[in-house]
This record gives C-alpha cells, structure tokens and sequence, in this order.
C-alpha cells in the first residue's frame, strides 16, 4: 500500500514537470515568434523610410540637374525682325505686375518663372515705341509670322530654338494666365510688349500683343 502509494506521487510529480516543461517551451516559442513579428515590421518601417529618402533625393537630384542643364538666358535673337537684345531678369513690381527694362534696346525675363528651354511657359517682355520717337526693341513684334524661329543663348553660350505658334492680343486689364502658364508638360517662350492706342493720363497702351513660341 505505501509503494503504491509513493509510486502515484511520482507518477503525478512526473507529470508536473513535464507539464512545466511544456509551458516553458510553448512560453519560449511564443516569445520567439513575437521578437521575429517585431523585427520584421521594423524592417518593413525602415525600408518604407529608406525608399521614401532615395526617391525625395532622386527627386530633387533630378530636379536641381534639369535646372542646371538650362543656363540663365543673357541674349534674345529673332532675324527676321532685326532684334539682338541682351536679356536682364526681373521679378514684380510694387502692384504685383512683371517689371519691365529700363533699356529700351534691352528684354526682360520674367525670373520668377521657368528658363527659357525649361517645361512651362518663360516669359521675356520688351517695350515698343519708345519717348522722343527712339526705336525700341520689340517695335516690329507685331511684323512675326507663324514658323518664324527665336533664338535664346543662354549663359554657357547654348542656343534654343523657338518657333512662332500663334500671335495674340490682349486688353490691357484682361486675364491673361495663359501667357505665364501651360499644363502640357512642353517648354514654350512668350514674348509680350504694348501695342494699340496710347493712354496720356495713364501712361500706357491700350493692349498687349503677345507672341506664343515652342521649343523646337
């Protein structure tokens, strides 16, 4: 009776270690699993971030690369008309219009928008008619024709070509975004000066004629 006895105690002594046993190891098998879950989604964060940083450096690399590849533009050519300019930049005036030069000889481009040869719409402006009867740069604007080409040298002394698209009128006090903006992923040069009837109490003409070219 008391082997039989001792023997139940260690037939149930056994089986709780071993149960013990089991626990440890199913605990050990869980933690395991939870540590690998961990570190594969830290991967997976660290991986989203890495990519996220090559492309905003590629983005930017390409970027800044595209803009170096298109130098300032420093001289204005159109032969059929006679102009051979030199090309000053310029921002907006006081009420917020596109400033113009002082040289009535000389073009300005608008430097708050794209280089000339970059996509978008760069915009050079020149006047017409100047005081005391002297020839101003733009004065036979009007005289261009569809297909008649524009030459811009940049700073690194490379020439883009522009071909005359279409010529356009403007209202002084019209909407005219069109001039300073495009959506078709293309470089386009608009060139822009006065032309109509002049205004004594203002100070101006009437109208803006305005010359849409596309790189060529």
């Amino acid at each position: 009776m008391h082997l039989k006895l001792l023997s139940k105690r260690g037939l149930l002594i056994v089986i709780l270690f071993e149960l013990l046993f089991f626990m440890i190891l199913l605990f050990i098998f869980f933690v395991k699993n939870s540590a690998h879950d961990t570190s594969g989604l830290l991967v997976q964060e660290q991986t989203k971030k890495s990519t996220w940083t090559l492309f905003a450096k590629d983005f930017f690399a390409n970027s800044n690369q595209e803009q170096a590849n298109v130098g300032l533009p420093a001289r204005l050519t159109i032969p059929v008309i006679s102009v051979d300019a030199v090309v000053i930049p310029v921002g907006l005036t006081s009420d917020g219009a596109m400033d113009v030069p002082k040289d009535p000889a000389e073009v300005a481009w608008y430097s708050l928008g794209p280089r000339p040869g970059e996509k978008g719409s760069a915009v050079i402006a020149g006047h017409y008619d100047w005081i005391n009867n002297e020839s101003a740069v733009f004065d036979n604007l009007s005289k261009l024709s569809k297909g008649d080409k524009i030459f811009v040298e940049d700073e690194n002394g490379e020439t883009i070509t522009f071909v005359v698209r279409e010529i356009r009128t403007y209202g002084k006090d019209d909407d005219a975004s069109d001039v300073f903006g495009s959506d078709d992923d293309k470089a386009h040069l608009n060139l822009i000066t006065c032309t109509g009837v002049w205004n004594k109490a203002e100070k101006t003409y009437s109208e803006r004629l305005i010359v849409f070219t596309d790189k060529e």
